[in-house]
């Protein structure tokens, strides 16, 4: 029976413990939205009245502006081959999704006793981790 209490301790502590985090990303998710509308409205004022920086209490505020690209995702060969043909190679990552590579390999353990092919050897570091999944039980 104590080893029976000590599941119902443990299992209520991790429902907790992950009910908070939901809300606390929750929490963190409304933050986010709300810095990003105020840090707008602030920029947008600032630029309005033509004021590159200011100091408020201690604190120097001023605009800021970054430039982001990504590739055209249909586009994602032919951008690295232009890249590479001009000069710029260093910029070209060929990469392997992590969760379709974990997802390969569990798929080759599973059809070869738990072992992972020769071939894989020394390619790949596989390890298993144990988690207790929750869900809500059914009336």
């Amino acid at each position: 029976m104590e080893n029976e209490s000590w599941l119902f301790v443990l299992s209520d502590q991790l429902k907790a413990l992950r009910d908070e985090k939901d809300i606390l990303e929750d929490t963190l998710k409304d933050l986010k939205a709300r810095i990003d509308k105020t840090e707008y409205e602030l920029s947008e004022r600032m630029a309005q009245e033509e004021m590159p920086s200011f100091t408020r209490a201690g604190t120097t505020f001023y605009l800021s502006t970054k430039s982001y690209a990504s590739a055209v995702a249909e586009n994602k060969a032919e951008l690295h081959s232009a890249l590479k043909e001009n000069g710029y190679a260093e910029l070209v990552y060929e990469t392997v999704n992590a969760n379709s590579l974990s997802s390969f390999v569990r798929e080759l353990r599973e059809e070869n006793d738990d072992a992972l092919p020769e071939w894989l050897d020394g390619l790949v570091n596989v390890y298993d981790k144990t988690t207790v999944g929750l869900r809500k039980a059914k009336k």
